[in-house]
C-alpha cells in the first residue's frame, strides 16, 4: 500500500512538474494579421487537426464504482503562444468492455464535469468523458471547485486547496471564476489572454473550449475499448451551445442533444462573432442526426428559434423535445430523449417514432383555431397534448421567454387524427402552438440528468415545431376570443396540472405561470384570493408569489378555506410583498428552503402527511 502511495505520489509530482514548466513547442495555430482575420467559420477552423498533435494523456485519479472505471484525466489541447494548455475530464466505462460507442458530455455555466453522467451511461453500454472546460470536475475521490481552481492558478502546491485541473496556460477559457476577469463569450476582446492580437472569433472562449471537445473526441478514439465510428456529443446550456459547436465542426460527431443552447445566439453586433461562433452559421454546418432538447420556456434557448434553426441544419434526422412551462430545467420524458437518441444512432437499439406535424386551421365554423396533429402511432402513445400561448414574443425579453403561460388544449380524434379547439384570448396578440406526443417505454431509463441529478424515465416527449402565427392572420379570419377576464384562477378539474408544473415530479406540488397572464390576474393590486382545500390529517401548506411565501395551517378531515393578501408573503429576508403587481410565477407546495442574504438557508413547511391535498378552487374575491 505504501509503495503505491508513493508511486501515485511521485506521477503527481512528475505531472506538476511537467504541466507548469515553460516549453518551448510550435503553436497549434498560426497567428492573424489584421488584413486576414478569419471571415466565415471555414476560415476560422482552417488549419486546425484536432488529430494531429499528440494528447499528451495523464491520469490524475483513478477509481471503480459499480464495475465502472472511473479516471480523472488531462489531455493537451494545444499550444497556444509557446504554453501547454491542457483540459481535465472524468473519463469512464464498463470495466472489461469492448467497442462502445463514446460520448462527449460538456457541462453548462456554473457546473462541474461530473462522474454521475459516466456511471449512468455506463450502465447504459457507453464510454463517456465529460470535459472541465471550466475547470471544475467531481469524481470519487477528486473534487475541484472553484476554490481549487484559484490555487492552481496560484501554483503552490503546499496549499491544502491545491488539486492540479484545467490549465489553459496562455489563455482564458475558464468561466465562473474567470482568470482574467475578462468574459470572453459574448464578446471578442483582445487581450493578453486572447489568441489573436486583433478581434477574431478565435478570441471569444468558445473557439478554445470547441478546440477542447474535438480533442475529446481524439482522446474516445484512441481508447482500445471505444468504437472511434461511433461518437456522439450532448450539453447543457452553455454546453448546448458548445454542442452544437463541436458537432458544426467535427464530422467525426453521429449524434448531438444539445439541451438549452446552441440555437439563439444570433445577434450581429460583432460580424466575426456571428459568422464563426454564432449558432446560426454553424448550425448551417450541422450534419449528423440532431435532437433538439427545449424547454417552452427557456431563456437561453428559445422555442421560437427552432423553426429558424431547423431551416438551417443540413439533415433531415432531428428532433424537438419541448416541455411546457420549464425554465433551464426539465423532467425526466424530456431529459431522456439524449440516451434515446444516442441509441437509435450510436447503438441501433432505438428508433423513434416520427416528428409530430401540426396543421393550424383558421378558417372554421368555430371561429376559433383548429390545431390538427399528425401522429406516429408506432409505438404506444401515453398521451397526445397540444399547448399554446399568446404571451410569445421573439426578441430578447427574458421576463417574457421565462413566464409566458401555456394554455393546455386536449386533442379529440376525429377522422383518425388528433384534432384540437383553442380558445383565444386576443386577436391582437400573435399565437404561438406546438404538440407533444407522449409515448411509452418498453423499459425504464435511467440517466444523470441537466443538473447530474439521477432520474428515471418510462415515456418520453416527441414535440412538434412549433408554428408562429401574426396576429395579423387572426385578425384577417375574424376569429372570435372567448377567454375573458375571471376572478377564478382555477378550479383543479379534469386536466388542470397540464397548466402548472413542477421538475420534482414525485411530489405533489405544483406551480404556473397563469399569474403572469392578463385573464386570471387579480381585480386589484391587493385583492383578496381565497383558496378552498381538502387534506386527510392535519399539515403545514406553503403558498408562493415568486419570490414571497406564506405558511398556512390545514385541518384534517375537511374543506379549508385559506384567504390571503399580499401583505401576507414574506421573503427570505422577511421583506413583505405590498401589491400582487408585476407578480410571475405562483406555486403550491408542502416546504420550502429560503436563501437570505446573510446567514443560513431556512426551511419552511415539512414533510406532507397523508394522502396529497385535493385543491377544491382558487379564485379571487371582489
Amino acid at each position: 500500500m505504501f509503495k503505491q502511495q508513493l508511486l501515485k505520489y511521485s506521477l503527481s509530482l512528475f505531472l506538476i512538474t511537467s504541466s507548469l514548466s515553460a516549453e518551448t513547442l510550435k503553436d497549434t495555430l498560426s497567428t492573424y494579421q489584421a488584413d486576414k482575420v478569419p471571415k466565415n467559420f471555414e476560415e476560422m477552423w482552417q488549419g486546425f487537426d484536432p488529430r494531429k498533435e499528440a494528447l499528451d494523456v495523464e491520469v490524475l485519479h483513478e477509481t471503480e464504482q459499480d464495475d465502472v472505471i472511473i479516471k480523472v484525466i488531462r489531455f493537451r489541447v494545444g499550444i497556444f503562444k509557446g504554453q501547454k494548455s491542457m483540459m481535465a475530464a472524468v473519463y469512464g466505462y464498463p470495466k472489461g468492455a469492448k467497442n462502445l460507442p463514446g460520448l462527449v458530455q460538456i457541462h453548462g455555466g456554473g457546473q462541474y464535469a461530473q462522474y454521475q453522467a459516466i456511471l449512468t451511461n455506463a450502465k447504459r453500454g457507453y464510454a463517456t468523458i465529460s470535459v472541465a472546460w471550466a475547470g471544475r470536475l467531481n469524481a470519487p475521490g477528486y473534487l475541484v471547485g472553484p476554490d481549487q481552481v484559484k490555487a492552481f492558478w496560484k501554483g503552490d502546491q503546499s496549499d491544502p486547496q491545491y488539486k492540479i485541473t484545467t490549465d489553459w496556460g496562455a489563455l482564458d477559457a475558464y468561466h465562473a471564476p474567470s482568470r482574467s476577469g475578462i468574459h470572453a463569450f459574448g464578446d471578442l476582446p483582445v487581450s493578453k489572454w486572447s489568441i489573436d492580437s486583433v478581434k477574431s472569433a478565435r478570441n471569444s472562449s468558445w473557439f478554445p473550449i470547441t478546440m477542447g471537445t474535438r480533442r475529446a473526441l481524439t482522446f474516445l478514439e484512441q481508447q482500445p475499448e471505444v468504437n472511434p465510428d461511433k461518437l456522439g456529443v450532448y450539453g447543457h446550456s452553455m454546453g448546448g451551445k458548445l454542442t452544437v459547436l463541436t458537432a458544426a465542426a467535427d464530422k467525426r460527431v453521429k449524434a448531438a442533444a444539445p439541451s438549452c443552447g446552441g440555437i439563439s445566439d444570433r445577434a450581429k453586433k460583432h460580424a466575426e462573432h456571428y459568422n464563426g461562433v454564432g449558432d446560426a452559421r454553424n448550425l448551417e454546418n450541422i450534419t449528423c442526426p440532431i435532437v433538439f432538447l427545449s424547454p417552452a420556456n427557456d431563456f437561453h434557448g428559445a422555442i421560437d428559434d427552432l423553426p429558424q434553426s431547423i431551416k438551417e441544419i443540413k439533415t433531415d434526422k432531428w428532433r424537438i423535445v419541448a416541455a411546457p412551462h420549464n425554465n433551464h430545467q426539465d423532467i425526466p420524458k424530456a431529459e431522456v430523449a439524449t440516451q434515446l437518441w444516442m441509441d437509435q444512432y450510436l447503438k441501433n437499439s432505438f428508433t423513434w417514432p416520427k416528428a409530430p406535424r401540426t396543421q393550424i386551421l383558421l378558417k372554421n365554423n368555430h371561429k376559433k383555431p383548429i390545431v390538427v396533429v399528425d401522429v406516429d402511432d408506432s409505438m404506444p402513445i401515453e398521451s397526445v397534448e397540444v399547448y399554446y400561448t399568446q404571451q410569445g414574443l421573439s426578441g430578447s425579453d427574458r421576463n417574457r421567454k421565462i413566464n409566458q403561460f401555456w394554455h393546455f388544449s386536449k386533442p379529440k380524434i376525429h377522422k383518425g387524427k388528433y384534432a384540437a379547439v383553442l380558445d383565444l384570448y386576443s386577436t391582437d396578440k400573435p399565437l404561438w402552438v406546438y404538440a407533444n406526443v407522449i409515448y411509452k417505454m418498453d423499459k425504464e431509463v435511467t440517466g444523470a440528468g441537466y443538473y447530474y441529478g439521477t432520474y428515471k424515465a418510462n415515456s418520453f416527449i416527441n414535440s412538434s415545431l412549433i408554428d408562429l402565427i401574426d396576429a395579423k392572420e387572426l385578425k384577417a379570419e375574424e376569429l372570435q376570443t372567448s377567454i375573458k377576464k375571471t376572478l377564478l384562477f382555477e378550479d383543479f378539474k379534469s386536466d388542470w396540472e397540464k397548466e402548472w408544473f413542477t421538475y420534482k415530479t414525485q411530489k405533489w406540488g405544483r406551480k404556473t405561470h397563469k399569474l403572469y397572464h392578463p385573464a386570471y390576474q387579480p381585480p386589484t393590486a391587493d385583492a383578496t384570493m381565497k383558496l378552498t382545500v381538502f387534506a386527510e390529517q392535519d399539515n403545514a401548506l406553503i403558498i408562493g408569489v415568486d419570490q414571497y411565501v406564506k405558511e398556512v395551517q390545514i385541518k384534517g378531515g375537511q374543506n379549508n378555506e385559506v384567504i390571503f393578501r399580499p401583505s401576507d408573503f414574506k421573503d427570505a429576508n422577511d421583506e413583505v410583498m405590498t401589491t400582487w403587481d408585476g407578480s410571475k410565477e405562483f406555486r403550491l407546495v408542502a416546504a420550502e428552503a429560503l436563501r437570505p442574504k446573510t446567514g443560513k438557508v431556512r426551511i419552511i413547511g415539512k414533510t406532507w402527511q397523508g394522502a396529497k391535498p385535493q385543491f377544491k378552487e382558487l379564485i379571487w374575491l371582489k
